[in-house]
């Protein structure tokens, strides 16, 4: 839980001005904008993101999700100032507080029906990182740093940090990151796995639009049954991967999208999918 100071003017803003959302192409774009505490998440814009992803799961509408931020952080980590006033601490609150908290924002990006991309345009420290490695893809600007910030704060890590990391890059790399708590640069993170690409500043947006509406072109519920496909793999044996990967064919070939891709390729033409 890294915690900033919230500016006065920030806390006088519209909650729809600090985490702005637009739909475009069928992509929903989320911005944290709240640049003068390095896009730090306060419990009600963390709400607002997880809202947002959540409406982008049954809006079909919308095909893909890209998280992004202004200045140069993509996100601090957890601000908790404006929460709900705080009392004595009793044993759980501090479980409590996790659970609905910070893992339900990395939750909710896992669990999304949509595909998500994150385009780190500055540092992601604490769950600011984890928020972006949650994603399904992850684009960084060359300036993009991760930090797995905890331990210089005397904390373990939360928002799904030691699930998510192991995972992506193995156990022996993951105590390294947070045993240090060093910053990573982003060619490095790309060089680990954590990061698909690194770009330019200046070609961060415009490569996450290309990459987000590629996929809001393509067949939405294979997509989305492929990453649950993936997301559970590494938590399952093989037999449950098989049925689970044997149910998701089923389901996925009642779809319009399913038939349209078969009749393209017998029609030798350019499968239109529409997202159903």
């Amino acid at each position: 839980m890294t915690h900033t100071t919230e500016s006065a003017g920030s806390a006088e803003k519209p909650l729809a001005s600090l985490i702005r959302h637009a739909t475009d192409n069928a992509v929903s774009w989320i911005t944290l904008d709240r640049p003068e505490a390095m896009n730090a998440l306060t419990w009600d814009q963390r709400e607002r993101v997880i809202g947002l992803l959540t409406d982008a799961s049954a809006d079909p509408g919308v095909r893909a999700v890209v998280i992004t931020a202004t200045g140069r952080g993509f996100c601090a980590g957890a601000d908790l100032r404006g929460g709900p006033p705080a009392g004595p601490r009793v044993a759980g609150d501090v479980a409590r507080t996790i659970r609905l908290g910070a893992q339900r924002l990395i939750a909710a990006v896992l669990d999304c029906e949509k595909p998500v991309i994150a385009a780190v345009n500055g540092t992601a420290a604490g769950i600011g990182a984890h928020l972006a490695f949650a994603c399904d893809l992850v684009l960084a600007a060359e300036q993009a740093r991760f930090i797995e910030v905890f331990v210089r704060r005397g904390l373990v890590p939360d928002g799904g940090g030691a699930y998510l990391l192991p995972r992506l890059v193995g156990p022996q790399r993951a105590k390294e990151l947070m045993f240090f708590g060093d910053a990573l640069s982003a060619v490095d993170a790309e060089r680990m796995g954590l990061v698909n690409r690194v770009v330019p500043a200046e070609e961060l947006e415009g490569t996450a639009r290309a990459w987000a509406e590629r996929l809001a072109a393509g067949p939405t519920r294979a997509l989305t049954l492929t990453k649950q496909l993936v997301n559970a793999s590494l938590d399952t044996d093989r037999a449950a991967a098989f049925a689970a990967e044997a149910a998701a064919q089923e389901i996925n070939m009642t779809t319009a999208d399913a038939t349209e891709g078969v009749a393209s390729f017998v029609e030798r033409r350019t499968p239109r999918y529409e997202g159903r």
